[in-house]
C-alpha cells in the first residue's frame, strides 16, 4: 500500500528530525553558555598580554607543565575560524529552515 510506505517514510523522517533538534538544541545551548569564554580568548589572542605571555613562554619563565595551546599562532586563529565558520553555518541552516516551514 502506498499510503503505508508514505506514512512510514514520514514518520522515519519525523523521528531523525525531532532527535537531530533535540542534539541541535543541547548543543547550542553549551554553545552559548560559552560564548563569555569565546569573547575573552578572542580578547586575550593577539593582545599585548598574549605577545608578553608568549615571550616569557619562549624565554623559559613559564612553568614547564603548564597548558600552553593559546600561545601558539595556529590553535587559536583556527579555532576562531572555525567558530566565525559555525557562526556562519547556522545562519544558513537557519535561513533554509525558514523556506521550509
Amino acid at each position: 500500500m502506498e499510503a503505508i510506505e508514505r506514512i512510514t517514510a514520514a514518520e522515519e523522517a519525523f523521528d531523525r528530525v525531532i532527535a537531530a533538534k533535540e542534539q541541535l538544541e543541547k548543543a547550542l545551548d553549551a554553545f552559548d553558555e560559552s560564548l563569555d569564554d569565546l569573547a575573552l580568548f578572542s580578547d586575550y589572542y593577539g593582545s599585548g598580554e598574549w605577545f608578553d605571555d608568549r615571550a616569557a613562554d619562549e624565554a623559559g619563565e613559564l612553568p614547564e607543565g603548564l597548558k600552553r595551546g593559546v600561545l601558539s599562532e595556529d590553535l587559536p586563529y583556527d579555532a576562531l575560524l572555525d567558530t566565525r565558520a559555525l557562526a556562519l553555518q547556522m545562519i544558513e541552516i537557519a535561513t533554509d529552515t525558514l523556506y521550509i516551514v
